[in-house]
């Protein structure tokens, strides 16, 4: 299983809509490095769910449900999307300042490439987030 973290901006898709819907279309990368992530993303693969711009901070965890497929909102087939469901809301959200304090967080792509839009998050990361977000996987 791999382990990844979404960024979405609240006013635009926020968490509470996603929880609404229970699935989304992760769509509209349009960053290489963000669009190649998408193609290693695996059924059942788990991620982090991060506000951007507003909140700032990941919120809960959802899950790969389709692996990637033409991004069907172009008709440029060099970008893809993947199928999301929703698998669990934080009991404490975790903040990006918090992350940032954080010592074992300091290699995070969040923190190191934080305009990627969708990115890698190794298994130690993604629990120790879990951890400060209060959540059991």
């Amino acid at each position: 299983m791999n382990y990844w973290l979404v960024k979405s901006e609240p006013f635009k898709y926020s968490w509470d809509t996603f929880t609404i819907e229970k699935k989304t279309m992760w769509d509209g990368v349009r960053n290489y490095q963000a669009r190649n992530s998408i193609k290693e993303m695996k059924k059942g693969d788990l991620v982090l769910w991060y506000h951007s711009n507003e909140g700032m901070e990941v919120v809960g965890i959802a899950k790969v449900t389709t692996e990637h497929y033409n991004d069907p909102t172009t008709d440029d087939p060099r970008w893809f999307v993947v199928d999301l469901s929703i698998h669990k809301k934080f009991k404490k959200t975790v903040t990006l300042v918090q992350m940032k304090q954080e010592e074992l967080l300091q290699s995070m792509g969040l923190l190191r490439q934080p305009r990627l839009s969708v990115m890698p998050v190794t298994k130690d990361h993604f629990d120790y987030i879990c951890k400060l977000g209060q959540t059991i996987v």
